[in-house]
């Protein structure tokens, strides 16, 4: 096997010999924890990880006879790994980072699928701790989340995500630290994926709160970034949906998820919520932008053009202000000191730019109400002024009538022709 690179009149019979081994060993060690163990002690990891490194080397030369021995070769240790603490230790010591790195990023996407099965068996606490200890090991969590950015269907890299390296708080703030907007984006995306899969197992999410508060830090830092989104420069918009997508993680993490409840308590989220909300708020009103309210209900799940990111935006941000204030005086407080409260009744009318914020702000309302009596004297200081621009309504064939102080929907006269 390691002469592959010379020209050899036996070099077909050879690998093929060497897959039809390898396939046999691949399927002996199915369920079979003995035939694993004997197998180890043999010595047959480390042998395998050298044919493989040959292999690899070989593979510009297309063959079809090289891509079989790479395939079955990693499917043994894949096989061998399974539920067998000793193999799984051993295919590390001998293949980490490099034969790993190398299979990952090979041209091969059955190679890689094998390999992405073999490494997520492998993988453990103290593993995935070693990925953030050397630039070549944390190269593979690299690898990884690329792979999940350009090969979405491949199933191994995203358990390898969510259910390892989620775990890992210090993973997790490296690699946002370190990656491309692209790749922070498909990071963040598996987190919200993750979050909205595990809502009937809240508790056994898998990550740590510490993780919850540093996102919550990235947000407060970079969440002036959506303020660009209408400058016409795209690396402002690649970083303005990094915030919108902290957001949406945000509001699923304190939807009533107990271990992220500290989120409560972090000392800048909530007034850096209701800052931005104001801003946004305002700019809209400013003229016609990408904040600005809009009525076009019709235009809504047509299937047509692909939203603008910006969409729900606003309504998000009132959701993560009611979270905060559920049940937490100091936060009810610290909303009606920022006059938050009629920021957030300013924002319950129908927009189809910001679908559900009239229902996210009176739920928000609730929140900041409950048992607050200094809260509920704002609302009852309030006074009447007139009724509110009803033009959605009216484009839906209704109107808003005023009689006797009260509030009633009629509909609209047809003008007879």
């Amino acid at each position: 096997m390691k002469n592959l690179d010379e020209e050899d009149k036996e070099k077909s019979m050879c690998l093929q010999v060497a897959t039809e081994c390898f396939r046999s060993l691949r399927n002996a060690c199915v369920q079979c924890y003995n035939n694993q163990c004997r197998l180890r002690e043999l010595g047959f990891i480390e042998t395998t990880v050298e044919i493989l490194r040959v292999v690899h080397k070989c593979q510009d030369k297309d063959s079809d006879c090289l891509c079989n021995v790479l395939h079955c070769g990693i499917q043994f240790l894949g096989n061998l790994a399974v539920q067998n603490q000793s193999c799984k230790d051993e295919i590390w010591e001998h293949g980490f980072p490099r034969l790993f790195l190398d299979l990952l990023d090979t041209s091969d996407q059955k190679a890689v699928a094998y390999t992405c099965m073999a490494l997520h068996t492998c993988l453990n606490e103290d593993k995935v701790e070693q990925l953030t200890q050397k630039q070549d090991s944390f190269a593979v969590a690299l690898k990884v989340l690329e792979l999940c950015r350009t090969q979405p269907e491949l199933d191994w890299t995203i358990l390898i995500v969510t259910e390892h390296f989620l775990k890992s708080q210090t993973l997790i703030e490296m690699m946002l630290s370190t990656m491309s907007p692209q790749e922070r984006l498909t990071l963040l995306e598996l987190i919200s994926a993750h979050l909205g899969e595990g809502r009937e197992e809240s508790e056994e999410c898998g990550i740590l709160p510490a993780t919850a508060e540093f996102l919550a830090g990235c947000f407060k830092d970079s969440c002036k970034a959506v303020l660009l989104l209408d400058s016409g420069d795209s690396s402002d918009d690649e970083e303005a949906v990094i915030v919108i997508r902290l957001l949406d993680i945000l509001c699923e993490m304190t939807s009533g998820l107990k271990v992220f409840m500290s989120l409560q308590d972090h000392p800048d989220l909530l007034e850096t919520t209701v800052v931005l909300l104001k801003e946004v708020h305002f700019l809209g009103r400013e003229g016609k932008n990408v904040f600005s309210s809009a009525q076009n209900f019709a235009e809504m799940g047509t299937g047509g053009a692909p939203s603008h990111p910006i969409i729900s935006f606003k309504a998000h941000l009132v959701r993560l202000i009611g979270n905060l204030c559920h049940r937490n005086t100091t936060n009810q407080n610290k909303v009606r000191e920022l006059d938050g409260v009629s920021l957030i009744l300013d924002n319950c009318s129908l927009d189809s730019n910001n679908p559900f914020i009239s229902q996210w702000a009176v739920f928000a309302i609730r929140n900041i109400l409950e048992n607050n009596s200094e809260n509920q004297q704002v609302i009852q200081t309030l006074r009447r002024q007139g009724v509110a621009d009803d033009s959605a309504l009216r484009d839906m064939g209704f109107r808003v009538e005023e009689r006797d102080g009260n509030l009633l929907l009629r509909p609209v006269k047809k003008d007879p022709k």
